[in-house]
């Protein structure tokens, strides 16, 4: 059975949220309907909106159901720039992080293409984090033309914990709301959204033990927020569409079971990831972790980057070995490119492209990182000998020298 290292991208479900679904899923109901199926799986729901709301440090209101952390950080980003630009028309700068993922980036870049925003890109220093000295700045410079501030709690790559408060603080002495995407460090370490001040925070299901398709954007009751979709008016007449009551309730009974249990396993997780790195670095010379260090950094993430290696061959390498893998950059059409967080980090490109993220959850084991230190060796030496020229045909070259020696897991 192969040996799984990518919960950032998606962990597997755990066993309370498969209980909960299955009961649901046999149940049917539509929550915004009158009758008694309906308020059944309304009741549902809103149990289901306490204990998310409770596992997040938030009130029930502030709970608004999406179909996962991407709508979420569209609703957020989106509605907070159109409602700040409404009250005032001057209102039309964002700051935003350079390392921040996708779902937040391309909301911007849209925003600045069709909407007019004029979008400051915070820098990071070398291990990733927000520089809060261009943060002040920028926020001392022109306070009154700023619609929000977006900065993730922590970097899906390289697994960095942003400075988050304190850029609150700073932004709340001119009235400002700041936004963060919260989908990586909800479940991995405490997240606290009332006490953190945060105008609005996006989490996701998939990430710590729910379903795929369901994640919430939590809102402060006095934020005010222009709807994206419009419809039926569920929740709050911010985000219309029929609830999916299934994954609703899957979703806060795994976020109710992973942050019970938070304190042991982000301690199990360090130490299962510390070990991993120290593995590493002495089974593969040369191997350099990236991002901060120790508890600056997610429990179960290291991010490394290997010079000589690209990153889709030492992943395909390592998948045919049994240990899945991810680079954590993107991919467009077929072509890998280097990852935006990496350059952003001050790396140059070619360093960037031998970039491998190894992330572990609640299902990872010592023998997991134990398989891994055991093939990493071997697919880093053949990744090189795949070398680094023509990126676009990178990935059948190293399947061309899987072939001469490396055998399919069984």
């Amino acid at each position: 059975m192969p040996v799984y290292l990518d919960h950032a991208a998606t962990t597997p479900l755990s066993a309370e949220a498969l209980a909960v679904m299955t009961r649901e899923l046999a149940r049917t109901g539509n929550p915004s309907s009158l009758h008694g199926a309906g308020r059944r799986a309304r009741r549902a729901v809103e149990d289901a909106r306490e204990a998310l709301a409770a596992a997040a440090g938030a009130h029930p209101s502030e709970v608004i159901f999406t179909s996962g952390g991407t709508e979420a950080d569209n609703l957020a980003v989106k509605g907070l720039f159109w409602a700040r630009r409404d009250e005032n028309p001057h209102r039309t700068r964002i700051l935003c992080s350079a390392v921040e993922h996708h779902a937040v980036m391309d909301t911007v870049e849209w925003l600045e293409k069709h909407e007019g925003a004029d979008v400051v890109w915070l820098p990071v220093d070398s291990d990733g984090a927000v520089r809060m000295e261009v943060v002040k700045q920028e926020i001392q410079r022109d306070p009154e033309s700023i619609a929000l501030v977006t900065v993730m709690w922590a970097n899906n790559e390289v697994g960095t914990i942003q400075p988050v408060t304190e850029i609150v603080e700073l932004a709340k002495l001119h009235g400002i709301p700041v936004h963060s995407d919260a989908v990586q460090a909800f479940g991995s370490i405490p997240v606290d959204f009332r006490g953190s001040g945060l105008s609005a925070m996006s989490v996701s299901g998939h990430k710590l033990g729910g379903p795929v398709g369901v994640g919430a954007l939590l809102l402060g009751r006095a934020v005010k927020l222009t709807p994206v979709q419009h419809g039926g008016g569920q929740e709050r007449d911010v985000r219309s569409g029929t609830l999916d009551t299934p994954a609703i309730a899957a979703f806060a009974a795994a976020a109710e079971a992973v942050t019970a249990n938070l304190p042991v396993e982000k301690e199990r997780l360090s130490l299962l990831r510390d070990r991993l790195i120290t593995g590493v670095h002495d089974s593969v010379p040369g191997a350099v972790l990236r991002g901060a260090p120790g508890d600056g950094r997610l429990p179960g993430n290291a991010h490394f980057t290997f010079p000589g290696c690209e990153g889709d061959s030492l992943l395909f390498l390592l998948d045919l070995a049994g240990v899945e893998s991810s680079t954590g950059s993107a991919c467009t059409a077929g072509v890998p490119r280097p990852s935006h967080v990496l350059l952003a980090m001050g790396l140059d490109e070619d360093t960037a492209r031998g970039a491998q993220r190894f992330t572990l959850g609640h299902s990872s084991t010592d023998a997991d990182v134990d398989a891994l230190l055991k093939a990493l060796p071997e697919a880093c030496l053949r990744a090189r000998q795949a070398g680094m020229a023509g990126h676009e045909s990178s990935i059948q070259t190293a399947a061309t020298v899987a072939r001469q020696g490396t055998s399919e897991p069984s």
